[in-house]
């Protein structure tokens, strides 16, 4: 599943194609998603309207038309989204399609159909942080996340420290790679209690979480299966893997031996000697 990285990736490369652009025409083939399209709404609201801005939140990517309506689209596992001629005959898994006035059409491409499309109207958008996004956490670039932030919600808690990152609620996208690589970084165990991790561990981790998405997203993303991004390139953040994936492999510090194991039903890697 595209973590935060590739629809970070996903966004910047689709945004200078949208931005100042105008919406034509929609297509949907008829195919549910993960939930019914909204085609019809989608055109109500987005037909003939110019778009001006485009961004991420969490791992939903927000395409704004100049009315306000929000088109909001999560990848799922296998979604991603690309530019084609309007004479390029659609693939088979090409869902939905949104033609611009420069004839470009951006189309939705989802072999399990997992991801999601929602709409919302202008008034509807205004609340989108207490309603859409109500129980997403912060961003992991934003000053709400911060050491007290973290110290206060782990306070008498013994929920081990990759679960607490993975949940959305503390934290918008941290997903299961980028807990793995930046845990390792910062030298932490994967198992530790969050009550047992003091201010200046939250403040080293949280740097450590930023420094790991960002390098991720300058190297395109990890393509681990099948994610590849606008121009339908692989990323190549998975060469600089540290301990994910790994498992028995030497860790590149000590030697010891990589370890894998189940962490809220998530594969966790970590070195024994160097993570405590």
């Amino acid at each position: 599943m595209p973590e935060l990285p590739e629809v970070e990736v996903i966004c910047r490369g689709i945004r200078p194609h949208l931005l100042g652009r105008s919406i034509e025409k929609i297509s949907h083939n008829g195919k549910m998603l993960r939930l019914p399209v909204p085609v019809d709404a989608m055109r109500l609201h987005l037909v003939g309207r110019e778009i001006v801005e485009v961004k991420r939140r969490a791992k939903y990517l927000q395409i704004i038309a100049d009315n306000g309506t929000i088109l909001i689209i999560h990848l799922g596992m296998t979604g991603n989204l690309s530019f084609f001629g309007p004479d390029t005959p659609p693939a088979r898994h090409d869902h939905v399609h949104l033609l611009l006035d420069n004839d470009l059409e951006l189309r939705y491409n989802d072999t399990r159909r997992f991801g999601s499309l929602h709409i919302l109207t202008g008034h509807e958008a205004e609340d989108i942080e207490t309603t859409f996004f109500s129980t997403t956490g912060p961003e992991p670039f934003s000053t709400a996340f911060s050491p007290e932030y973290l110290v206060n919600l782990a306070r008498g808690r013994v929920m081990p420290v990759k679960s607490f990152l993975m949940t959305n609620q503390i934290v918008a996208g941290v997903g299961n790679i980028y807990a793995n690589e930046s845990l390792f970084q910062a030298a932490i165990s994967p198992q530790r209690p969050i009550s047992t991790i003091s201010r200046t561990s939250w403040q080293h981790l949280i740097t450590c979480i930023r420094q790991i998405l960002s390098q991720a997203i300058e190297c395109g993303g990890s393509t681990i299966s099948d994610f590849v991004n606008v121009s339908k390139e692989s990323g190549y953040f998975q060469m600089n893997f540290q301990v994910y994936g790994r498992k028995g492999q030497p860790c590149k510090r000590c030697i010891a031996e990589i370890n894998k194991s189940q962490i809220g039903g998530r594969a966790s890697y970590y070195c024994p000697k160097c993570q405590k």
